[in-house]
């Protein structure tokens, strides 16, 4: 979980609190990102162009299967390889998660 702080140390006001199983990431009490306890990152990214973006760098969106059998998802979506080990350009997403937050 620090991996997750020391790559977007560069997004202001950052804290985080265990959620999910996992950690919920914040900035200035925005929460913007999920550390998932299998260790993904995700990027907030509701429907719509910033979602579509993701998914053209190589995100996938967050879904999970329902008690009832019934697929549905989460509006995050997994932190792109090519961005995990370079802290400019995740901080550079997170802006933009955030950015669409605020």
């Amino acid at each position: 979980m620090s991996f997750a702080r020391e790559l977007l140390s560069d997004i202001p006001d950052l804290t985080t609190r265990r959620m999910f199983g996992g950690m919920g990431i914040y900035s200035e009490g925005t929460i913007f990102a999920l550390m998932m306890s299998d260790g993904r990152l995700m990027l907030k990214a509701a429907k719509g162009p910033f979602a579509n973006r993701m998914a053209d760098l190589g995100g996938e969106e967050w879904t999970y299967t329902r008690k009832d059998g019934k697929a549905s998802s989460m509006p995050y979506w997994t932190l792109p390889d090519a961005y995990l080990d370079d802290p400019e350009e995740a901080c550079a997403l997170a802006r933009e998660a955030l950015n669409l937050l605020r």
